[in-house]
């Protein structure tokens, strides 16, 4: 039996989850549906998601159709929480995406279809929600073509849409515009039409399945998650038309870890992709995320049967499976060796490859009685565990927590996370902008061992250069690896990573090029009958101890430049606002690129600086009679165009000080 790793993905409310309860209810995994308003759903199984009504963290069921064994993730809407989206990305075959036949294609839509064909995820669209007032599916499929993709064929028609009594009509085959979409893809095919005037029934199938597994074509299915219209045909075209996974049981071990929980004893459980062979209770694995490895005895493994975790002795290539017993286990982990090193995935992307942008606000987090800091930082460290894309940071001095987050909806719900599971009351500081640094020229420091200056048993010479943007950080050496051992080598590189995180203004140092110039060591010290003698021996500490004053002192010499995240938008509204928009936009720092007009409506597209974002969502509805719909999604970092250089609080004991730092250093020593 094949195997085939399915995602929901939409816009939050486009009913995605009452979809999967619908689709579970129709092959038979559950004999009742639940309810989303209800909070009684198989895949919300989070308190908090079941009273807020909205996906928070994703499940995985499974059920078989057409002799195929399909594990469904279904994953969150809201922007907020595409963290989570981003992990379910890397592990799937296939991907159901759900557009709302009222609300239509929303900004997350837009996000997710270009995600899903960059990434080249076989994806069927449905169009739900037929049964409900206002729909228009006409409408839909030209939003769908013109702001998703052109590449789409409809394959049924709706009767009695926006009623209750809604139903699908398939088309008799070929289906209208089908045979030009497929022959434009398939000389084959083409040639054979124009040969014989006609294309059997199966072989026309067959193409729509090769063009779809290829992301050539996207089939467009409509139905009602509420009546169950149309979801029959869903699950015969999910059996048909998506790829199943490839793999060989046979093969090395590969998998992805894409979400971490905790059991009831505390212990991590890893939710695990299988990309190649076979994982089988009381194996050793070895995993990591490339620069760390680890290894690990498997106490337990669970597949995923009939809507339920299943206690099982392995795991295979195409399935996802729990295993329990690897301590230390972390979201994007691989395991055994990785993907793109086995043959069947030589193409694949790198393990932990972002695909969404990442977070660009920050807020501390204030626990309500001084007595819960120690609890607070513990417990904001194992959610952290479960979401790579939000940062922690701790700063000794001020005895204050910072969390990266993507948006307000994510605070509510950490802060009720933290009560429920936690028992612990917080609050918040005000929101800021994430920023960051980037070098605008080269820069060189080194620090020799033996100097005065210098109390670090180490030599260690680093230059900074500047990398094109997107190009992210790359650590390189210009010394021989033997000419010390090579735990330092590995010291100093760990160290200039963790210290990039907080530049010469405070933020983040990203697009660089850290080259070590000089190094130098004293050798292992002992006297007779004596034992080692720390005084005279370089250790690791020495070079993470001296690798931040060498790094700040090149940043220095550099110099570095403060950029501001910034988003795209797309603002729809009423032709005869624009000379009120326009003026209000450039106040914001907003930059149109290209505005037009559709009868008695305007489409303007530009950029925004993302610490306006909330300001025009706040002033739009006044400035445009409530009817502007405003579409924002992070681009790129740009220079601060204005306004005084943001500094950010430093939690690194300040190597920009020298004497401060040392200071700071002896302290935690001991010294």
């Amino acid at each position: 039996m094949h195997s085939l790793n399915l995602g929901i993905l939409a816009h939050v409310d486009a009913g995605k989850t009452s979809l999967t309860e619908r689709l579970l209810h129709t092959v038979g995994i559950i004999d009742e549906i639940g309810s989303v308003d209800d909070g009684s759903t198989q895949t919300d199984s989070l308190a908090l998601e079941r009273r807020r009504g909205i996906t928070i963290k994703s499940a995985v069921v499974s059920f078989e159709t057409g002799g195929v064994t399909v594990d469904l993730i279904d994953t969150p809407g809201h922007p907020d929480f595409i963290a989570e989206v981003e992990r379910v990305l890397g592990v799937l075959d296939g991907a159901v995406l759900v557009v709302s036949a009222v609300e239509g294609v929303q900004a997350q839509t837009r996000v997710l279809m270009r995600t899903l064909r960059r990434l080249r995820i076989p994806t069927l669209v449905f169009v739900n929600k037929i049964d409900r007032r206002g729909a228009d599916t006409d409408r839909v499929l030209r939003a769908v073509s013109d702001r998703l993709t052109p590449a789409i064929v409809p394959l049924g028609t709706v009767r009695g849409l926006g009623t209750r009594a809604a139903r699908v009509m398939p088309y008799a085959e070929p289906a209208p515009g089908l045979l030009d979409l497929l022959t434009a893809h398939d000389d084959g095919l083409l040639a054979a039409y124009v040969r014989d005037g006609t294309v059997p029934p199966g072989r026309l199938r067959a193409a729509l399945a090769e063009q779809t597994a290829r992301c050539l074509v996207h089939p467009v299915l409509f139905g009602s998650a509420m009546t169950g219209a149309g979801v029959d045909d869903l699950v015969r075209c999910i059996g048909e038309l998506l790829p199943a996974a490839p793999g060989r049981p046979e093969g090395p071990v590969s998998g992805t870890v894409f979400k971490v929980e905790r059991g009831a004893a505390g212990e991590r459980i890893a939710y695990a992709r299988m990309f190649s062979g076979t994982v089988r209770t009381r194996d050793v694995l070895a995993f990591g995320d490339g620069s760390v490895r680890r290894e690990g005895r498997v106490t337990g493994v669970e597949v995923f049967a009939r809507g339920a975790a299943r206690r099982d002795t392995s795991v295979t290539a195409g399935r996802i499976g729990r295993l329990r017993g690897l301590g230390g286990i972390r979201i994007g982990d691989t395991i055994g060796v990785p993907r793109e090193r086995v043959a069947e995935f030589a193409d694949a992307a790198p393990a932990g490859r972002h695909h969404f942008s990442p977070p660009t606000l920050e807020t501390v987090v204030v626990p309500r009685r001084p007595a819960d800091k120690g609890a607070l930082h513990t417990a904001l460290t194992r959610l952290a565990e479960q979401d790579p894309l939000i940062g922690l940071r701790q700063d000794p001095v001020r005895q204050e927590i910072s969390v990266s987050l993507y948006g307000e909806v994510q605070k509510e719900v950490l802060q009720a996370t933290l009560a429920e599971e936690f028992g612990l009351d917080v609050g918040f500081r005000g929101t800021t902008t994430l920023c960051v640094e980037r070098p605008v020229g080269s820069g060189e420091a080194a620090e020799f061992n033996g100097e005065d200056t210098n109390p670090f048993l180490a030599t260690v010479g680093l230059r900074v250069d500047p990398a094109p943007a997107g190009a992210g950080t790359a650590f390189r050496r210009e010394v021989e690896l033997g000419s010390m051992p090579y735990a330092f080598f590995r010291a100093v590189e760990d160290t200039v990573r963790e210290a990039l995180g907080q530049g010469v203004h405070g933020w983040q140092v990203v697009d660089c090029t850290v080259t070590m110039t000089h190094c130098g060591y004293s050798p292992r010290q002992s006297h007779a009958h004596q034992g080692f003698d720390k005084s005279m021996s370089s250790t690791g500490a020495d070079f993470r101890g001296l690798t931040p004053l060498v790094l700040m002192a090149a940043l220095r010499r550099a110099g570095t430049r403060v950029h501001e995240p910034v988003h795209r938008f797309r603002l729809e509204a009423p032709a005869d606002t624009l000379g009120v928009l326009l003026p209000v936009l450039a106040a914001l720092g907003a930059v149109p690129g290209t505005t037009r007009t559709h009868g008695t409506s305007c489409v303007l597209e530009g950029t925004v600086p993302a610490a306006r974002v909330h300001g025009l969502e706040q002033r739009l509805p006044g400035l445009t009679g409530g009817e502007g719909e405003l579409e924002t999604v992070f681009d790129h970092y740009a220079p601060l165009a204005r306004g005084a250089v943001p500094q950010r609080s430093r939690t690194d004991r300040n190597p920009l000080d020298r004497k401060e730092y040392l200071l700071n250093v002896a302290r935690r020593m001991g010294g």
